[in-house]
């Protein structure tokens, strides 16, 4: 009896020794064979970059995932509880695995005949998710049980749900729960409701079956059904609950892709970004980009061009483009390159180049009285004139596009109502080193050499470039160096400054020259060929374009804060209509515009001689 007893307990010591071998080979192997924990230690998911205006309103996002990383301090107690009620209400007393929910789990789906619960802890999808593949079989199951103990001896529980609430997927393209706060509700984690946290906790079953903006109904359930589950874990009180379940389901969803009225300013953006920053930091993300856009502006005014366009010109729409800069810092308030991005890509306010017609003119005047070649108040016949032309035995004659003179007008009457003889004349006078100067300083790259043709803007320039040259008029004579970055931070919220841009600009004409310009310019608004200007209720100053054949129309403007170009024409260079001049179709379209946003009454800049003291009056200085 003892003998056998003694044999029994051999035999009981030696399976032991085997399981617990058996199971410790089988510890190693997962160890080894298992990912290593370094990858959740210094988590660093790939996040998207998030596009704002200058006054950091979201434009849009660019990434391969729209993730926007936030700390767990940032995200309120009521979501977090949302999302640990909806899925892991034990997370904080368990040690990655819950066998009792496991067992729950498996009742409720035996019962059922069908997977209607699963038994996975918070802990476990982290696991499964960042480390281990999506198949269902037992061993990745035994594997992601491990990784989920393994887990919670690195890392603390408030680092695994930081790693939770930003990983998950929850629809419509949002990853994480600040990217789905700014999708579903516009607005960011930390400002969302208790309703509002608990309809997206709701959505991690199934975001596609119960997306509140694709399914209210099956979302409205999933909300109640996480609220009953904060009031059953004591969560919320049943008072709270209640009141809470009557409530409707509420969103306020935004276009979380780059709008269309936006999209020819966001492809400068990128251009510009692969120029400052390597291809791998962009994309890795988490970058918050501000740059130069109003993008309400952008809106209101994109949509207000569209509206005169459709209500004003019969047959085919042609194209326009147009650029709006800051007078203060050179930022580009306001961009696009065509009617329709979905439609053309191509960027013609950038790269469309077209001649300027006589929107060039006021640069020869100001060039004329700068270099002191005629006076301010200068009288030029508007008469007929005949020169040799470009092919040799052949006569030029250039005339205005009324076909009428008017016959000897101040140089200030010559701009305003843009005679073509004057502007020739004027060149003429000016010659063709000053010419060529002229163009260096405005930074035109025209081909050499210049010709007479210059004077009614026949060289061909970009609706940027043309309306970065007018700058030198609300700004006294200074150029500015058009922006589209401001500044570049590295994490979205909190994080450094990585990229900083500065305002440039060059002086390129004296004050008192352009202070000449300004009143000639203003006098284009009030009387000339851009009276249609004068309706924005604001002084402003500018000068109508319009080339052979009416291929093209332009009108460039400017008030004290800010100066515009809009250009119209249709890319394979024909006719718009006989008679649509800058002033008839470009003019209003700048006015559609300008009225997309608020405009300070304010004069246009003028330069003012130093008042000299009454000492020095006395002394003779």
């Amino acid at each position: 009896m003892n003998s056998a007893i003694k044999i029994i307990g051999l035999l009981s010591l030696t399976f032991l020794l085997f399981l617990s071998l058996l199971v410790l080979i089988l510890f190693l192997y997962l160890k080894i064979s298992l990912p290593s924990m370094s990858k959740l230690k210094h988590y660093r998911p790939k996040q998207t970059n998030l596009i704002v205006d200058y006054q950091e309103n979201i434009i849009g996002f660019l990434g391969e995932e729209r993730r926007i990383f936030v700390p767990l301090n940032k995200i309120p107690d009521h979501v977090k509880k949302a999302f640990l009620a909806a899925e892991d209400a034990q997370f904080y007393r368990h040690k990655g695995i819950d066998f009792f929910s496991l067992l729950r789990a498996l009742f409720k789906n035996l019962v059922s005949g069908r997977v209607v619960q699963g038994g996975s802890t918070i802990t476990q999808q982290v696991a499964k998710s960042l480390l281990l593949s999506p198949e269902r079989t037992f061993s990745r199951k035994l594997n992601e049980m491990v990784l989920a103990w393994q887990m919670e001896k690195h890392l603390t529980k408030d680092e695994i749900l930081t790693i939770y609430l930003n990983h998950i997927y929850l629809g419509e393209g949002a990853y994480g729960v600040e990217a789905a706060s700014l999708t579903y509700f516009g607005k960011h984690v930390w400002e969302l409701d208790l309703l509002e946290a608990a309809t997206l906790a709701g959505l991690l079953p199934a975001p596609t079956k119960f997306s509140p903006l694709n399914n209210p109904k099956a979302a409205l359930q999933r909300r109640n059904y996480v609220l009953k589950r904060m009031e059953e874990v004591g969560f919320i009180s049943a008072d709270l609950a209640n009141k809470l379940l009557t409530q409707p389901l509420l969103v306020n969803p935004r276009n979380v892709n780059i709008p269309a009225y936006g999209a020819y300013f966001i492809d400068l953006v990128k251009a510009e970004l692969e120029k400052l920053l390597p291809k791998e930091i962009l994309e890795q993300g988490g970058l918050r980009i501000k740059t130069t856009l109003d993008v309400e502006w952008q809106r209101r005014g994109y949509e207000n061009m569209l509206k005169w366009l459709n209500k004003n010109y019969k047959g085919e729409l042609p194209e326009i483009a147009a650029v709006c800069l800051s007078n203060a810092d050179g930022g580009i308030r306001f961009l696009i390159g065509g009617k329709n991005y979905l439609q053309s890509a191509y960027n013609r306010a950038v790269l469309g180049k077209r001649q300027a017609g006589s929107a060039f003119k006021p640069f020869i005047w100001t060039e004329v009285i700068e270099k002191g070649v005629v006076e301010p108040d200068s009288i030029i016949p508007d008469e007929p004139i005949t020169l040799p032309g470009a092919d040799a035995g052949k006569d030029w004659s250039p005339g205005n596009y009324d076909g009428e003179y008017m016959g000897p007008v101040s140089l200030k009457e010559g701009l305003v109502y843009s005679r073509n003889t004057v502007a020739v004349r004027l060149v003429l006078l000016l010659g063709i080193d000053n010419l060529s100067d002229l163009a260096k300083k405005l930074d035109f790259k025209f081909p050499l050499p210049l010709n007479l043709s210059i004077a009614l803007g026949t060289y061909e320039v970009t609706p940027l470039e043309l309306t970065s040259a007018f700058t030198i008029f609300p700004t006294l004579g200074h150029k500015l160096t058009p922006r589209v970055i401001e500044a570049i931070y590295d994490e979205i919220y909190e994080g450094k400054i990585i990229y900083q841009s500065e305002p440039q600009s060059k002086q390129v004409f004296s004050a008192e020259t352009i202070s000449l310009m300004n009143d000639f310019l203003e006098g284009v608004v009030k009387y000339g060929t851009g009276r249609c200007a004068s309706a924005l209720g604001v002084p402003a100053g500018g000068k109508t374009g319009t080339t052979q054949d009416f291929k093209d129309a332009w009108f460039i403007g400017f008030t004290a804060d800010y100066t515009c170009g809009v250009w119209v024409g249709y890319d394979k260079a024909r006719t718009l209509k006989k008679g649509e001049t800058g002033g008839r179709i470009a003019c209003p379209l700048w006015l559609a515009l300008m009225k997309g946003i608020k405009h300070e009454w304010k004069a246009l800049p003028f330069y003012h001689s130093p008042i000299p003291s009454a000492d020095a009056v006395q002394t003779g200085e």
